[in-house]
Formats: C-alpha cells, structure tokens, sequence
C-alpha cells in the first residue's frame, strides 16, 4: 500500500522537542515524530512550540517525501525524521 497523510492534525511534543503527526498505510496509521533540528535553522539553541509548527506547516510537502521514504526502509509503526532524512 502506499502511505498517505489524509489527517493534517499534528501536535508539539515537548519533551522530545519535536512534531508528532500521523501517516496511513492502508488501514493502518503510522505515527511520525520530526526533531526541531529537521526542521530548521535555529542557531544550536532549541525552537520554540510555534517555531516547530510554523516550520512545520511551511515545509509538509518536503516533510511527507521524507516521512514516506523513512517508512519504506522498513515499515514500522512509529518513524522517528531527522535532520539527516532532509539531505541529499
């Protein structure tokens, strides 16, 4: 099946400093967490809830390729993006 996003919901999580959204594999949801390190340029310090979903909202056609390559390296049920998952 290929995965899909029909639910723009996300949510801060801020004891990983990062954005939770949801993907469906078929009838099966898929959870994704991207770091705020993926999700801009920040300076080293760590960005804010509205930072991370500004940047979020700003970038979901980049964010969902990568979220759909991650997923397709190995089909798991919760999909951890990283800065390095944005490169090359």
């Amino acid at each position: 099946m290929t995965l899909a996003f029909p639910n723009s919901s996300r949510s801060y999580d801020r004891t990983r400093n990062a954005v939770r959204f949801v993907g469906h594999d078929g009838m099966f949801e898929v959870a994704f967490l991207i770091e705020a390190e993926a999700l801009g340029k920040h300076g080293g310090g760590l960005l804010s809830e509205t930072d991370c979903l500004t940047a979020f909202d700003s970038s979901l056609a980049s964010i969902h390729r990568a979220a759909c390559k991650a997923y397709s390296r190995g089909r798991k049920t919760l999909c951890i993006l990283k800065a390095v998952d944005f490169r090359g």
